[in-house]
């Protein structure tokens, strides 16, 4: 028997963002990222899977569009359903059956809190918002 581990959902959630975080020193686009993972619970929770991912192609912020492509790598990584984080995961998603979109509408629900939290912590010299 195999039991949760809850690092589970923050492990790749925190190397994400921490990858993210190095790669610029540009306090606006930081402030991007920062903001982008704070809101992604509200997002996904007012708007759901399906427009967060079609949204991923509308965002011209770079910071943000980062952000929400990392939600969709952890999402498929702690998932398992593959080809949801690459540019046809729209379609993927709208082929899932309603027990598979709920339950992975769940998990990701979990995943934002944990990028929230993160975002927070590894931001948190980055202050400001939209």
């Amino acid at each position: 028997m195999n039991s949760f581990d809850p690092r589970t959902l923050a492990k790749p959630v925190y190397e994400s963002l921490c990858q993210l975080r190095a790669q610029t020193k540009d306090t606006e686009r930081l402030k991007e990222q920062k903001n982008q993972a704070v809101e992604l619970y509200t997002y996904l929770s007012t708007w759901g899977l399906l427009r967060l991912k079609a949204e991923e192609d509308a965002l011209s912020q770079e910071g943000k569009k980062e952000v929400v492509k990392e939600f969709f790598d952890c999402l498929e990584k702690i998932s398992g359903q593959n080809e949801i984080a690459k540019s046809n995961g729209l379609d993927r998603l709208m082929g899932l059956g309603v027990e598979e979109y709920l339950g992975l509408t769940g998990l990701g629900l979990a995943l934002a809190q944990e990028f929230s939290f993160w975002a927070t912590a590894i931001y948190h010299d980055i202050s400001g918002g939209d």
